[in-house]
C-alpha cells in the first residue's frame, strides 16, 4: 500500500503531463540529445582511430557495423515497446502494469543477449566470408565482432537501463550513465589499439574490447542510478516475474521496431556486397558515411526519444493537445537541425574525410558520395518524427513499412540496377530517392493515424 502511495505521488508530480510542452521537450529532450551523442561515439571513434592502422583495418569495422546495428535494434527495439507500455501506464496511473513493463524489459535484453553471444562464437568468420575473400578484412573483422557479440551484456543492459531512466522523466540520470561509458570508450580505444602504456597492440580487437569496457560500466551505473533514484519504479526481478500478457503487450509494439531498425543491417550488408563489386574503398567510404550519419542523426534521434513517453502519457491521460503541440515542436526543431546538417555534407565533404585518413583514392570516391547521400538528411526529419508518433500511440507497424519500403523496396534495388551501369557515382542517388519514398508513405501514414487516434480524442 505505501509502494503505491509513493508512485501515485511520483505519478501525480510526472512533468509529462504538466509541464509546458516548449519547456518539457528540452528538459527531456536535452540530456537525451547529449547522450546520444556520447554513444554515436563508440563507432565514430572506433574508426576515427582504426583509419590510423590501415585501409583495411577501417574496411573491417565499416564491414562489422550490420551486426552492431542488429545488436542495437534488438534491445532499443524491445525499449521502444517498454517504453510505450510503461508511459500509457503511468499516465493511466496502473503503477503495477508500469512496474511489471520494467522488470519484464529486464528480463528480455538479457536474454536476447544469449542469441548473440552464441552468434560471435560461431557466426563472426563466416559472416566476413560472406562480403569479401581478403585475409586481412577478415581476421582483423572477425575478431572485432566476435568480442563486441560476445560480451554485448553490457550494451543490452546499459541501454534498457537508461530507458527506464528515460521513460519516467529521469533522462540527465541517463546521460550520467551514457556520458560515463563513452568517456571511457574514448580513453581505451588508442590505448587498446596501439598498444600504449604496456598494453598489447590490438588494432580492430582493441577497439572491440575497449568499447564493451565502456557499455559494461555503463550498464552497471544505470542499474545503480536506477536503484537509488527511480522513485517512479520498483526494479524487483522476484516479485514482478516475466508475463506473458505483458511481454505480448512489448513486443507488439516493439517488434514492428526491432524489425524496422533490423531492415539497416540487411541493408547495410546488401550495400557492403554491391561495393565490394567495385572495390574495398568504396566499402570504407560508405562506412564512414554511415558512421557521420550515426553521429550526425543521433540529437534527432534523442529528441524522437524524449518525445515518445510525452505522446504515449499524455495519450494515456487523454490530452490531446499537448499531443498536437508536441509533434509540432519536434519536427520544427528536428528539421531545423537537419537542414544544418546537410549543409556540412554538401559544402565540406573532404574535411570530413579526412578526419579518417582518408586516401586520395578514397577522397575521389567520397567527396561526391557524401554530398549525394547527404541529402538524405534535408528529407529524413519529419519521417523519423512520424516513426515517433506510430510508436507512441501503439501503431509500431506502420514504421516497420516505411523502413521496408525505403531500405528494402526501394534503396536496394535501385542501388543494384545503378551499379551494373559500372558508374559508381549514381549507385549514391538511390539513398536520397529512397528517403522521398519514405517522405511520402510517412505522410500518408500520419494523416491515417490521426483520423483513427486524435481527431476524435476529447
Amino acid at each position: 500500500m505505501a509502494e503505491n502511495t509513493a508512485a501515485e505521488t511520483a505519478i501525480e508530480q510526472n512533468k509529462m503531463g504538466v509541464m509546458p510542452i516548449g519547456k518539457l521537450l528540452i528538459s527531456m529532450g536535452l540530456p537525451m540529445v547529449l547522450s546520444m551523442l556520447m554513444q554515436a561515439l563508440y563507432n565514430i571513434v572506433d574508426s576515427l582511430f582504426i583509419s590510423r592502422v590501415s585501409e583495411a583495418a577501417l574496411t573491417a569495422v565499416s564491414m562489422a557495423f550490420p551486426v552492431q546495428n542488429f545488436m542495437i535494434a534488438a534491445v532499443s527495439g524491445m525499449a521502444v515497446g517498454v517504453n510505450s507500455l510503461l508511459s500509457r501506464s503511468l499516465g493511466e496511473k496502473n503503477y503495477d502494469r508500469a512496474n511489471r513493463a520494467a522488470n519484464a524489459g529486464i528480463v528480455l535484453a538479457f536474454l536476447m543477449m544469449l542469441i548473440f553471444l552464441v552468434f560471435g562464437i560461431f557466426g563472426a568468420e563466416p559472416f566476413f566470408r560472406l562480403q569479401t575473400s581478403d585475409e586481412a578484412i577478415i581476421s582483423a573483422g572477425a575478431a572485432y565482432t566476435r568480442i563486441c557479440c560476445i560480451l554485448s551484456f553490457g550494451c543490452f543492459g546499459q541501454i534498457m537501463f537508461e530507458r527506464l531512466l528515460q521513460s519516467t522523466g529521469q533522462a540527465h540520470l541517463s546521460m550520467i550513465s551514457q556520458i560515463t561509458g563513452a568517456v571511457l570508450n574514448i580513453i581505451l580505444d588508442p590505448i587498446m589499439i596501439f598498444g600504449y602504456f604496456g598494453f598489447p597492440r590490438m588494432e580492430a580487437a582493441g577497439a572491440a574490447l575497449a568499447t564493451v569496457i565502456g557499455q559494461i560500466v555503463a550498464c552497471c551505473l544505470g542499474l545503480f542510478l536506477n536503484l537509488k533514484y527511480n522513485k517512479t519504479l520498483t526494479i524487483n526481478l522476484k516479485k514482478y516475474r516475466l508475463d506473458g500478457k505483458i511481454t505480448w503487450e512489448i513486443y507488439r509494439v516493439g517488434l514492428p521496431s526491432i524489425a524496422m531498425q533490423s531492415v539497416g543491417s540487411i541493408m547495410n550488408l546488401a550495400m557492403n556486397m554491391i561495393l565490394m563489386g567495385f572495390t574495398s574503398t568504396a566499402t570504407a567510404v560508405f562506412g564512414v558515411y554511415f558512421k557521420l550519419q550515426s553521429f550526425a542523426i543521433m540529437p534527432v534521434i534523442g529528441m524522437n526519444n524524449a518525445t515518445i513517453p510525452i505522446i504515449a502519457y499524455n495519450y494515456g491521460a487523454r490530452k490531446k493537445e499537448r499531443i498536437l503541440k508536441t509533434i509540432k515542436l519536434a519536427m520544427i526543431s528536428m528539421q531545423i537541425f537537419l537542414t544544418i546538417i546537410t549543409l556540412v555534407f554538401l559544402f565540406f565533404p573532404g574535411m570530413l574525410l579526412q578526419m579518417f585518413d582518408a586516401s586520395e583514392n578514397m577522397m575521389a570516391i567520397g567527396i561526391p558520395a557524401l554530398r549525394t547521400m547527404g541529402l538524405n538528411f534535408f528529407i529524413c526529419g519529419i519521417c523519423i518524427c512520424s516513426g515517433a508518433v506510430f510508436q507512441a500511440l501503439g501503431n509500431g507497424v506502420y514504421s516497420l513499412i516505411v523502413s521496408v519500403m525505403r531500405q528494402l523496396v526501394v534503396l536496394i534495388p535501385v542501388a543494384w540496377l545503378m551499379s551494373l551501369t559500372g558508374q559508381i557515382e549514381l549507385v549514391w542517388i538511390s539513398f536520397p530517392l529512397a528517403e522521398l519514398m519514405s517522405l511520402i508513405v510517412s505522410l500518408f501514414f500520419l494523416r491515417r493515424i490521426f483520423k483513427q487516434k486524435l481527431n476524435n480524442m476529447e
